[in-house]
């Protein structure tokens, strides 16, 4: 798997301190309390108080009445054996969260998600996640207490990135072939580019591909297509500059199939939802042509904007994923969790580079270990 930046989602990470801070201190508070009752967090009359009282009596020889959970009721063979049972009896206590407990870290993870470009409506479904799984159920306090922040941030986000879920290696091998797959979005986030990579990710899988230059607006994006097309020995469809674009696609399709050619990959202007004249030109498209895939392509770096253009040209013309390109650039990480909630499409590959192998196929888990922190971008 091609690698990133190592800045990958750090001001995600960074901002996610906040949460874990006012969680793990509102935890410390409800333990300090329950020590003080002589009770634990979720149990009262089974505190810390006597569990001590246990150890204590062990410690001295003594039989302890009705000794705790976990604390032998025979002499002692070494201090050491009893100094990691009050250690263990420390970290296996458990504590239950209240709604009232959780309105401050709400707040800091609100805020930590809202300024790490998380669309409204998604970090509003985060929170409620977040509090589904932690309202009103034991919770056990281990040596960080910022491990029971970040368990449920990342439940959280797991199912929020997994909802939508399409696995294109299996979309592939299943469909009937030619495979066809229309490339759209706005002008300069790197479509063309991602094009060329999708093509050489298929080709690794042993897939025969065929490029079609769609973008008939512009000579300069014919000419960038077939430099792609040369650099991958792929061959390219296309028609003069100004031609009908719907027509260069449907001969690259034809080309194809009597070819016997496994995917068509066609690049098309760009262009935004609110050019009339172009989205009916993009209507047309895939009236002639019928994609299996219609493919938005933005930057990750553009965050709520992406997320919004993606929304709009959802509704203008459907689309099918989503690929966002400039991942490795991204500190935030907003448009990745948001993008496929918003539109209800999925993200299908991240562009974390400027090389061909720089293409990561979306895995939900891949993207929340990162956003975590948890693996190496």
């Amino acid at each position: 798997m091609a690698q990133g930046a190592k800045g990958l989602f750090s001001r995600f990470k960074e901002k996610l301190s906040g949460f874990k801070e006012a969680l793990s201190s509102k935890i410390a508070e409800k333990v300090s309390l329950a020590e003080k009752k002589g009770e634990t967090p979720a149990e009262s009359g089974k505190g810390l108080e006597a569990d001590c009282k246990a150890i204590s009596a062990s410690l001295s020889g003594a039989s302890p009445v009705n000794p705790p959970h976990g604390v032998a009721d025979n002499k002692p063979k070494s201090r050491f054996t009893f100094l990691e049972k009050a250690q263990s009896l420390i970290f296996e206590q458990e504590v239950i969260l209240e709604e009232k407990d959780l309105e401050e870290p709400m707040w800091a993870l609100e805020m930590a998600l809202m300024e790490s470009d998380v669309a409204l409506p998604v970090a509003e479904e985060i929170i409620r996640e977040v509090k589904g799984d932690l309202v009103g159920k034991k919770r056990k306090i281990g040596a960080d207490t910022g491990a029971i922040a970040e368990q449920s941030l990342r439940n959280a986000l797991l199912t929020i990135l997994s909802r939508n879920y399409l696995d294109f290696d299996e979309y592939i091998k299943s469909k009937e072939k030619p495979v066809k797959i229309l490339f759209v979005g706005v002008n300069g986030t790197g479509k063309t580019t991602s094009i060329a990579k999708v093509a050489r990710y298929l080709m690794n899988q042993s897939y025969s591909v065929v490029l079609a230059a769609g973008d008939t607006f512009r000579a300069g994006a014919i000419e960038q297509l077939e430099v792609h097309g040369n650099n991958l020995g792929l061959k390219v469809v296309k028609h003069k500059t100004g031609g009908d674009p719907a027509a260069v696609i449907f001969d690259a399709i034809e080309y194809a199939r009597a070819h016997n050619k496994d995917v068509v990959l066609a690049d098309t202007a760009g262009r935004l939802h609110t050019n009339i004249n172009l989205m009916d030109q993009m209507r047309k498209i895939v009236r002639v042509t019928k994609p299996d895939l219609l493919i938005f392509v933005d930057e990750a770096i553009a965050g709520n904007d992406a997320v919004e253009r993606a929304r709009l040209f959802n509704e203008s013309v459907p689309i099918d994923g989503t690929i966002l390109t400039k991942t490795d650039a991204d500190a935030k990480g907003g448009s990745a969790i948001s993008i496929a909630y918003i539109t209800g499409k999925p993200v299908l590959f991240m562009g974390i580079g400027q090389t061909y192998p720089d293409l990561v196929k979306f895995e939900p888990e891949w993207l929340v270990d990162r956003l975590m922190g948890e693996a190496e971008a």
